[in-house]
């Protein structure tokens, strides 16, 4: 009888201790792709299961490593008792390594080994714009001179699990990729590229990573709201809304005197003087700078900005705008960049 009663004792014992340990936290990889493509932008996913903590374990690849995540900073999702936590990975010209990850968790060391991941081939096409994506769309373009011949297009783009940063576009005179962002999955970015100003629209592809195919992207190029654009804000001159404003105040000066004339009062000709006054501004010529010879002029006011000429000579020209450490100018007619202020002559 009592072995039988300390056989139940240790059994009781021996569920208690199990069900102990089936309620610690556990920690795996819950997805890892199998196979990616090249330049491809993945997420790694590991899972904690049973009793997780509320704060976000520290998580460390081997640092030997040279495969690393985008991002040290998971995103992380809370379903229940469940936790995912989701890095991204980027993919480069051979098979992707995981590094062994170490998981630091309420005083818990926990180890998750290394994966390979295999790259697959892609069959690229002449309209690729070599954006692998979850999904990518235009949210908008703006249209400028670039020269008598050609126009910039700039193109604001959203996608998710996308490497915006290697977009490139065939048969255009140059591309590049500036102010992009990411946030997880998510990544925002301005592509800028030059065009014969004959082109009506521009389309080409990338790569759904989820469709498994290429999906056609497209945008007009809508040379008539380009008018505005490129003269208010880029080539000194006259738009049908300035004209509209000078005839305004044109019409208002000689008002307001004819007034003061038949009225001889006071109050009409101070009107007329301000309106007088308001109209002279618009004939304010631009203020005039000198540029070096040699200095490069450039498409946008950025650091990492594509140069698209050199001025050949001493240069002095009218200023059109200014951002931070650029001025924009007008080098040749029709052909508008911008310049560093180092740039500028002296005297």
């Amino acid at each position: 009888m009592p072995s039988f009663r300390f056989l139940w004792l240790f059994l009781g014992l021996f569920v208690s201790f199990t069900t102990l340990l089936s309620a610690k936290s556990e920690y795996k990889y819950s997805y890892i792709p199998k196979n990616v493509y090249e330049n491809q932008v993945f997420p790694v996913t590991v899972i904690c299961v049973s009793e997780c903590s509320e704060t976000v374990p520290k998580f460390t690849f081997d640092i030997v490593s040279e495969t690393q995540p985008i991002s040290d900073k998971p995103l992380s999702i809370h379903n229940g008792d469940d936790s995912f936590y989701t890095f991204y990975f980027k993919a480069g010209k051979v098979d992707v390594q995981i590094p062994r990850l170490y998981i630091q968790s309420d005083n818990e060391e926990f180890t998750l080994e290394h994966h390979t991941v295999f790259l697959g081939s892609l069959k690229i096409r002449e309209d690729f714009c070599g954006v692998l994506a979850a999904d990518m769309k235009i949210e908008n373009s703006q249209i400028s001179n670039y020269d008598e011949e050609n126009h910039l297009v700039t193109l604001s783009i959203e996608a998710f699990e996308a490497n915006l940063e290697d977009m490139y576009l065939n048969n255009v005179l140059e591309s590049g990729i500036e102010h992009l962002k990411r946030e997880d999955a998510k990544v925002v970015a301005e592509f800028y590229f030059v065009l014969p100003d004959s082109q009506k629209h521009i389309k080409f592809t990338y790569f759904n990573t989820i469709k498994k195919q290429y999906v056609y992207l497209q945008t007009p190029i809508e040379l008539k709201d380009t008018t505005v654009t490129t003269q208010t804000d880029l080539n000194p001159k006259e738009d049908s809304f300035d004209l509209l404003k000078k005839y305004t105040f044109m019409f208002l000066v000689g008002f307001f005197f004819l007034m003061f004339l038949f009225k001889r009062d006071f109050f009409y000709l101070v009107l007329g003087v301000i309106a007088l006054i308001t109209l002279l501004t618009f004939y304010i010529p631009h203020k005039k700078i000198c540029i070096k010879q040699g200095a490069p002029l450039f498409i946008l006011p950025t650091e990492t900005s594509t140069m698209s000429t050199k001025i050949d000579e001493k240069l002095h020209t009218m200023l059109l705008g200014e951002r931070g450490d650029y001025k924009k100018i007008e080098y040749k007619k029709g052909v508008v960049g911008w310049i560093k202020n180092e740039d500028i002559c002296e005297n």
